[in-house]
């Protein structure tokens, strides 16, 4: 007969064998958590996905208004060498995505804006509100805002909220949109222009935005480039711009004609998530600490050297933290998600509107 203390004890747990409970508890949690921190990536890649697809479609639902898809921005254009240059820091500067807002359901929103005043000058601030439809949860960009120094001195900095969405202006630099086409330009354009057709043309891509207020990458009403406007940096093939010809002359002869892609730019395109060896390019980014912390935050920048203008090279990449890629909207209205290592000539293609290819990357 065993006795009473006996029987308690054979119940009772031992310090080893409480342990190697603990010890398989903790080994099934390591295993289930990166599955469940998996799920809910792709849970939110999704939800990107379909709030770019809603984006996109308020494109087309403005096209069948106006005519023409929305302009890429309200802003100064230039000529130079004959050239017509955009220039984003010059005029007004409204985003695409202001003109848009009555087709995404924030008409209240549109109606803050005044038109006649420049963005950065407006009574009621409507740039500063924070649109959750243009926030990928993935980034968390709600709550993040840019500070732009003030329009006029002793006038406290302007707010701009940011988003995860910018438009594709050219397969080449922003500044040189209306050379090299993509689906968004100064002033717009009718479908009918899209030579390639809707359903190869890329429109739309995520953007990162980063947790600083001296970053203007995702301020979702201005057309800078990075806040609402890309471009992909693949250089146009053309002859020497040497022998006493100024590149403004080689792109004056070029204008008319349709857009080749230069192989010397292989591995120097703005491809998705791009680290380089270009880089988004922001004035901003010639202060050391943002650009320290841009780099570490895995979406460089860099400062263009130049002003605004001809030689500007204004580019950006599309960015998120989905991995392997981002998600992409064609202007028909169609969703992919592009690779980070997307051949750069099938890009480039996409990009531009009238090359004659109808490839598209795909997943």
């Amino acid at each position: 007969m065993s006795s009473p203390c006996s029987r308690r004890c054979r119940l009772a747990f031992t310090l080893v064998e409480l342990l190697v409970v603990v010890a398989i508890i903790g080994a099934l949690a390591a295993l289930l958590l990166p599955a469940v921190q998996a799920a809910r990536e792709s849970a939110r890649r999704s939800q990107c996905a379909a709030q770019i697809k809603q984006l996109a479609l308020a494109v087309l639902n403005y096209e069948s208004a106006v005519k023409e898809l929305p302009a890429s921005g309200i802003a100064a254009i230039e000529i130079e060498d004959e050239v017509e240059i955009f220039n984003p820091h010059g005029g007004k500067q409204f985003s695409w995505i202001v003109a848009l807002l009555p087709y995404m359901e924030q008409a209240a929103l549109a109606s803050r804006f005044d038109m006649n005043r420049p963005v950065d000058f407006q009574r009621s601030n409507p740039q500063a509100e924070t649109i959750p439809a243009l926030n990928c949860p993935s980034d968390e960009a709600g709550g993040r805002f840019y500070l732009h120094p003030p329009p006029v001195a002793g006038m406290p900095a302007r707010v701009f909220a940011k988003g995860n969405y910018a438009a594709y202006t050219s397969p080449f630099h922003i500044d040189l949109q209306m050379l090299y086409r993509g689906a968004f330009i100064s002033g717009g354009q009718p479908m009918s222009a899209i030579e390639d057709g809707a359903v190869n043309t890329l429109a739309i891509a995520e953007v990162r935005t980063l947790d600083r207020d001296d970053d203007w990458r995702g301020a979702w009403a201005v057309p800078w480039p990075g806040a609402s406007l890309l471009a992909f940096d693949m250089h146009p093939q053309g002859w020497d711009p040497g022998h006493g010809h100024s590149a403004g002359e080689v792109y004056a002869v070029m204008m008319n004609a349709p857009y080749r892609a230069n192989p010397d730019s292989v591995g120097k395109t703005q491809t998705p998530n791009c680290q380089g060896p270009n880089k988004d390019t922001f004035n901003r980014c010639a202060d050391d600490e943002l650009y320290e912390a841009a780099e570490a935050g895995r979406m460089p920048c860099m400062w263009p050297g130049v002003a605004p203008g001809l030689t500007g090279h204004m580019s950006a990449a599309p960015r998120s933290l989905h991995p392997g890629g981002v998600n992409v909207a064609y202007l028909d209205g169609h969703v992919q998600f592009l690779v980070n290592h997307v051949d750069e000539f099938v890009m480039a293609y996409s990009i531009s509107v009238n090359d004659g290819s109808t490839e598209s990357p795909v997943e």
